[in-house]
C-alpha cells in the first residue's frame, strides 16, 4: 500500500476562507451606489451646493445687500474698463428763439459732448407750433406706428430743446426720440430719432470713493480703470448676483433640509407605530393620515401667516416651514407603515419578543433601522420638492421676501427685466433646476442601491 501524504492546516482561519467576503447590508448598498454614475455624479453636485452655500461666502466676501445704483442689470460680459473724467459741469438748457416753419418734428437730434454712462445730452431743433417736446428712450430702433419706448423727460417750452438723461445708463445701445406736443399733451405723428452708445465713464470723486484710485493727483482726465468684477453679472439694484446666489443657496437649501428632516420624523413615529400595533391603532392613525392628505397646502400656508401676524409683504418663511411640516409627512408614514407590516413577522422579531423585548425596544431597535432603506430614498425626493415649493412660493411673494435672497425670489424679480437682462433669471432659475435634478437622480440610485429585490435577482 502507499501512504497517502497529508498537508496539515496550519491555521483555523485557512478552513474558513472564503473567496468573497460577506458584506453587510449597507456596505452592499454603498458599492452599488458607487457603480450608479449618475448618482454619485449628482452626489458630487450636491456637495458642490452645500460648499458653495456655506463655504462660497468665506471666498468670495462681496456683500450681498450692497447696492451699486450705476452699475445695474449688468451682464457678466460687460466691460469694466472705465473712463476718469473730471466732475461733471452743472447742466444748462439750450434756449433758441420762437421757431417758424411748418415742420412737426425736430429737423435733426444730436448728442452734446460725449455719451455716458453717467449722462448723456441731447439737443434738437425746435419744431413751430409745440407746446413742448417728450423725449423716449427705446432699445430698438422706433417705427411709426409703434411705441417709442419709456418717455423719460419732457420739457413744457418750445423753445427749450434741450435734455439731459441720467437715469440707468447702460454700455448698449439706445434710441433716443423726440416728439412735439401739443397743446393738450398728445405728440405730433412725426418725431425724429437719433442712435447713441454710451461709453463707461467715471468720475475722479467716484472713483476715489470707491477706491479705485488712491491718489487724484496721479490720474488725469481719460486714463482708464478696472472697475469691480461681478462673475455672474449684477441685477436691478447693481447687487453681486454670485454674492446673491450663494446667500439665497442657503436659504432655500435651508428650507430644502430642515424641512422634510423634520416632517420624515414625524412620518417615522407615525408610520412605525400604526405598522407595529395595527389593529384600531392602525386605522386611527390611518384615517388621521388620509385626513391630512386631504388639506389644501396653500390655504394652510395663508391661515399661518395670519396666525403668525405676518402682514403684506413680511417674510412668510416661519409658516412655510411649519405648514410643510405639519401638512407633508403622511406619504412618508404609509411608506413606514407598509414596510413595519413586512418586518413585524419575521422571525427575529418574534424572537426578541420571547426575550423579553418592549415594544419601544422592539420599534427603535428593528422596525425603525429596517426601514432606513425606505425614508432615506423618501428624503431625497421630499429635499427637491420641498425646494421648488420654496422657489413656487417665494416666486408668488408668499415665501422670502427682499432684501432677503432666494433662488424662487430672484427668478420673480429676474422675471420683470427678462428681456434686456435675462442672466437675472436664467442664473437661479438653473440653480433651482441642477438641485432639483441632482437629487432626484440621487434618489433613483438610492433606491435601486436600497432595494433587495434586485439584489436578489443579480
Amino acid at each position: 500500500m502507499t501512504e497517502l501524504s497529508f498537508r496539515p492546516v496550519e491555521t483555523a482561519q485557512d478552513v474558513e476562507k472564503t473567496s468573497r467576503p460577506s458584506l453587510s447590508y449597507w456596505q452592499d448598498a454603498w458599492l452599488r451606489l458607487v457603480a450608479n454614475k449618475r448618482a454619485m455624479t449628482s452626489l458630487f453636485v450636491i456637495i458642490f451646493l452645500i460648499l458653495f452655500a456655506y463655504l462660497g461666502p468665506l471666498v468670495w466676501r462681496a456683500d450681498h445687500t450692497e447696492q451699486h445704483l450705476d452699475k445695474t442689470s449688468q451682464a457678466p460680459w460687460v466691460n469694466r474698463n472705465a473712463i476718469l473724467i473730471a466732475e461733471e459741469a452743472e447742466w444748462e438748457d439750450v434756449v433758441v428763439a420762437d421757431p417758424t416753419g411748418t415742420h412737426q418734428a425736430p429737423m435733426s437730434v444730436e448728442v452734446i459732448g460725449e455719451a455716458r454712462t453717467t449722462s448723456v445730452g441731447l439737443k434738437w431743433d425746435a419744431v413751430p407750433n409745440a407746446a413742448g417736446y417728450r423725449i423716449y428712450r427705446h432699445i430698438l430702433e422706433p417705427k411709426a406706428g409703434f411705441p417709442l419706448g419709456l418717455p423719460i423727460g419732457e420739457t413744457e417750452d418750445r423753445t427749450h430743446v434741450s435734455f439731459q438723461d441720467r437715469m440707468d445708463i447702460q454700455q448698449k445701445t439706445y434710441w433716443y426720440s423726440v416728439a412735439a406736443v401739443d397743446e393738450d399733451g398728445k405728440d405730433f405723428e412725426e418725431f425724429t430719432s437719433v442712435e447713441v452708445r454710451p461709453r463707461l465713464y467715471i468720475t475722479v470723486g467716484e472713483a476715489l470713493r470707491l477706491g479705485y484710485i488712491t491718489d487724484a493727483s496721479k490720474v488725469e482726465p481719460g486714463d482708464t480703470v478696472l472697475l469691480d468684477w461681478h462673475p455672474l453679472g449684477t441685477d436691478y439694484l447693481g447687487r453681486d448676483m454670485l454674492a446673491r446666489l450663494m446667500k439665497g443657496a442657503q436659504v432655500s437649501l435651508s428650507i430644502g433640509i430642515v424641512a422634510p428632516l423634520l416632517f420624515i420624523i414625524i412620518g417615522i413615529l407615525i408610520g412605525s407605530v400604526a405598522g407595529f400595533f395595527g389593529g384600531a391603532v392602525d386605522s386611527a392613525l390611518m384615517r388621521f393620515t388620509d385626513f391630512v392628505i386631504a388639506l389644501p397646502f396653500l390655504l394652510f400656508m395663508i391661515l399661518f401667516m395670519v396666525w403668525f401676524g405676518i402682514e403684506a409683504g413680511g417674510s412668510g418663511i416661519p409658516a412655510m416651514v411649519v405648514a410643510l411640516v405639519l401638512l407633508s409627512w403622511p406619504g412618508v408614514a404609509r411608506l413606514v407603515r407598509g414596510e413595519v407590516l413586512q418586518i413585524r413577522e419575521h422571525g427575529y422579531v418574534e424572537a426578541s419578543r420571547l426575550l423579553g423585548g418592549s415594544n419601544s425596544w422592539l420599534i427603535g431597535r428593528h422596525m425603525i433601522p429596517n426601514t432606513m432603506g425606505v425614508v432615506l430614498v423618501s428624503f431625497t425626493f421630499a429635499v427637491p420638492a420641498t425646494i421648488f415649493t420654496e422657489a413656487f412660493l417665494s416666486f408668488i411673494g408668499m415665501g422670502v421676501v427682499p432684501p432677503t435672497p432666494s433662488w424662487g425670489a430672484m427668478c420673480n424679480d429676474g422675471i420683470r427685466t427678462m428681456e434686456k437682462t435675462p442672466h437675472e433669471l436664467l442664473f437661479p432659475a438653473l440653480f433651482i433646476s441642477i438641485t432639483v435634478l441632482a437629487f432626484n437622480l440621487l434618489g433613483d440610485g438610492l433606491r435601486d442601491a436600497l432595494d433587495a429585490r434586485l439584489r436578489s435577482r443579480e
